[in-house]
């Protein structure tokens, strides 16, 4: 779970995935650690300001270095969404919840590197982005099987996802 702390996106991570309910009170602590912070900026006194100031910054540096805080900045945000992209994360509630002014991913261009056919029958497509997708429909795919050919991912009905590789007709595929 992470949360965001103004512009430079502090972000607090917890290694398991957690109920809604877990994510709202630890993003209440999050609003008192940022609170914190802000209410330095209301002392007059520049000393004791610049000190309060020195005093925040301590406990965060601090706690970047143990791993309980992470900056991340918005093109971080948007490279680690392009990696999630075909996994569905479950109960574990939305990390970048407060950058939802930015659209969705609904589509990722790439190229293949390799694509494999099973005893099943089904392909398997390994992209250069480092993602790899499993053709779940039934249907017989005829496409280059190239490295270097233009793979276009993107969401259809149901959470499901369909892949098109150069010009084939669009495969139904889950990631792995």
């Amino acid at each position: 779970m992470k949360f965001t702390i103004a512009a430079a996106t502090l972000m607090i991570g917890i290694n398991m995935p957690i109920a809604t309910s877990a994510a709202r009170q630890a993003s209440d602590q999050k609003s008192a650690l940022f609170e914190q912070l802000a209410a330095c900026r209301t002392i007059a006194n520049d000393t004791e300001r610049l000190a309060c100031f020195d005093q925040r910054a301590s406990t965060f540096e601090t706690a970047q270095r143990t791993g309980d805080v992470v900056v991340v900045d918005r093109s971080q945000i948007r490279q680690a969404r392009r990696q999630l992209f075909g996994f569905e994360l479950g109960s574990m509630p939305d990390i970048f919840a407060g950058h939802q002014a930015e659209a969705p991913i609904d589509a990722i261009e790439t190229s293949l590197t390799s694509a494999v056919q099973g005893g099943d029958g089904k392909w398997v497509f390994k992209l250069a982005d480092g993602s790899e997708w499993r053709q779940i429909d039934s249907d017989p795919v005829r496409f280059r099987n190239q490295e270097g050919i233009q793979i276009r991912i993107r969401r259809a009905a149901l959470g499901s996802y369909q892949l098109v590789a150069g010009n084939s007709r669009a495969v139904r595929v889950r990631r792995q």
